[in-house]
């Protein structure tokens, strides 16, 4: 008889592997026993676990994918990635000059996604989350993120953003109108339209390659960030995300 630890092991190695085989596609019990090489059984009791903890989910007719748990931790691993550890410094020196809450940003499953966040300073603090999601057409660094998109891509992803009851009665034209001017700036703005009560001003940041991998902004509450304070940031905010981008070789 194989002893207590041995067989935890063994069942946490094979947990893994169902892991694995559902990161590569497998979506039915038949076909991750198969790549196990385990009975369906087994499989179905690993899989029903990973489900209960959150590292797999499964719905009727489409099968096991990754769960939201397995997307946390890769969130907190992709914060100890390169673009986070390098802009760090860069993002403490920002919140230190603003006094304003700044934010480290990237797009996953087209939507916003916080790598990094260091809170301002201000009496009103901005709510969010490192790992948090947000809607692409409607926040500063959402829309930084899709400054090298092409006006067909923007309109989708507009009609997508449903949601947004300010882009919806600013409607598309005007939105799209918007987006020419941050992509002839190289920056772009939240004007409320995620939280009527925030302003944001953004920046890509660009890789060696010259893509966007990134945005970082400044966001406070629209008593601290008056239009004209947020022209006066532009230029700051932009700076920040090109140090940040040499760090990573632009």
């Amino acid at each position: 008889m194989k002893p207590p630890r041995q067989l935890a092991s063994q069942t946490l190695f094979r947990g893994l592997e169902v892991v694995d085989a559902v990161a590569d596609g497998l979506t039915t019990l038949p076909e991750i026993s198969a790549r196990l090489a385990v009975s369906v059984s087994t499989t179905h009791r690993l899989a029903s676990a990973l489900v209960q903890v959150g590292y797999l989910r499964f719905e009727a007719r489409k099968g096991y994918s990754l769960g939201p748990h397995l997307i946390e931790l890769g969130f907190k691993a992709h914060r100890q990635s390169d673009l986070a550890t390098r802009a760090r410094p860069h993002l403490q020196a920002l919140a230190d000059l603003t006094h304003d809450t700044v934010h480290l940003a990237t797009v996953l499953d087209e939507q916003v996604v916080y790598l990094d966040k260091i809170a301002g300073s201000r009496a009103v603090q901005v709510s969010s989350l490192i790992g948090g999601r947000k809607r692409l057409c409607s926040t500063g660094v959402g829309k930084a993120l899709l400054l090298d998109e092409t006006e067909q891509r923007w309109a989708e992803l507009y009609r997508q953003d449903t949601t947004s009851d300010f882009c919806n009665a600013k409607g598309e034209s005007n939105w799209l109108a918007l987006m020419r001017g941050y992509v002839a700036g190289g920056y772009a703005f939240d004007l409320g339209e995620d939280d009527e009560a925030i302003r944001c001003v953004a920046a890509p940041i660009r890789d060696a390659s010259r893509q966007i991998v990134g945005a970082v902004s400044v966001s406070s509450t629209v008593q601290y960030m008056d239009a004209a304070r947020m022209q006066a940031l532009i230029a700051v905010v932009q700076n920040s995300a090109a140090c940040i981008g040499r760090e990573l070789g632009g």
